[in-house]
């Protein structure tokens, strides 16, 4: 492994993680993993995963309804091509963005969504989280106490084969902004997160969780 310390960097099995402290916006998101697709798409550059947080922002799937943006003057609002709908970004929620070559893997999208579902619930296990999954529902979702809660949400584009866009999780968010949509769609469950969950959980901590259980080398 080949860590760059000064840029929170490391390499790993020719991918390299990325990590980035200070909020991301979304612009600068966007771009950046459009060039990084495009220099693996040539040939010239290492795949990557790429750790962050963004300004409080609402984006839109290729599934989004219009009636599922509740509050559409709460926060910036991003038309994007991902899969799946109406998400909320913000300050205390990890975003992660994969820059993953499926063709040396399993070019099959479905089992991408699935294979990143289960590693995010393999990392949250580490805290003590029982996480699930349902098949009529992206993400990955716990048991409150009261009802299933969504702590995790997923959306993937591909490229040539290349993936971006990624997954987030709710460190510790401030979970009211998520009323000003209906997240990914669905309105009979709420959102949760670590922090409420009453564990107590660094973003770097997760990050090493993440990395230690990443299935896909």
């Amino acid at each position: 492994m080949i860590t760059n310390k000064s840029k929170n960097i490391e390499v790993q099995n020719d991918i390299e993680w990325k990590y980035t402290n200070d909020l991301v916006d979304y612009e600068t998101a966007l771009s950046t993993m459009e060039t990084r697709v495009a220099d693996i798409i040539a040939g010239n550059a290492l795949e990557l995963i790429w750790s962050l947080e963004h300004p409080s922002i609402y984006t839109s799937g290729s599934s989004s309804k219009k009636e599922d943006l509740l509050q559409p003057d709460r926060f910036p609002v991003y038309n994007v091509g991902r899969g799946g709908q109406y998400t909320y970004h913000g300050p205390g929620q990890r975003v992660v963005y994969l820059m993953l070559n499926l063709k040396k893997r399993q070019p099959d999208l479905r089992n991408f969504v699935k294979d990143i579902e289960l590693w995010v619930i393999k990392s949250l296990n580490q805290f003590g989280l029982d996480c699930k999954t349902y098949d009529d529902r992206i993400g990955v979702w716990v048991d409150s106490g009261i009802s299933n809660k969504k702590i995790a949400a997923v959306g993937i584009r591909v490229k040539h084969w290349i993936t971006f866009h990624g997954f987030s999780i709710n460190v510790n968010p401030d979970l009211e902004h998520f009323s000003g949509i209906v997240p990914c769609g669905i309105s009979d469950f709420g959102v949760t997160s670590i922090k409420q969950l009453g564990i107590n959980c660094k973003m770097k901590d997760l990050d090493k969780a993440l990395k230690e259980n990443f299935p896909l080398y």
